[in-house]
């Protein structure tokens, strides 16, 4: 199996276990102990009812929301890199540079979530996290323009 092919399945698999360990965790041990109802968690407010949102926020300084959206970041940029992955494959394009850019922006983006659910927002926080999503928007970015080259050719 090839790197970016493998790289595709670790971000699948990052993305889960995010919303897994971080999500899952905190609304399933929130529901199974009786501190909140399957019905408190709505998709029109940003985590369960407001009451339960102020306590929520007051206990962990928002760590919670920060994962529901480091979460939705990588469910974001999933599809992005797998339409790169599956033009790679359907123009046979193989090379060490391509297999560095995909390691790169894995490990960029596994940073770039960490950071994002353990720091609060801070400018210096929020910068870091921007450097991390920029450096797997390059990476993405660089492999497109050498799969552009190649199709021209």
């Amino acid at each position: 199996m090839n790197i970016p092919v493998l790289v595709l399945l670790g971000f699948a698999a990052w993305t889960l276990l995010i919303l897994i360990a971080s999500i899952g965790v905190y609304r399933w041990s929130r529901i199974l102990t009786g501190r909140a109802s399957m019905v408190e968690w709505r998709t029109d407010l940003p985590q369960g009812s407001a009451l339960h949102q102020r306590a929520m926020e007051a206990q962990s300084s928002g760590w919670y929301q920060r994962a529901t959206r480091a979460h939705m970041n990588c469910v974001e940029n999933l599809p992005v890199y797998g339409a790169i992955v599956v033009a790679l494959k359907a123009m046979g394009l193989q090379s060490v540079i391509i297999d560095r850019l995909a390691v790169i922006m894995l490990a960029a983006r596994v940073v770039q979530t960490l950071v994002h659910i353990l720091l609060p927002p801070t400018n210096a926080a929020t910068s870091l996290r921007f450097g991390f999503y920029f450096v797997q928007a390059l990476c993405m970015i660089a492999m497109g323009a050498m799969l552009t080259i190649a199709m021209l050719r």
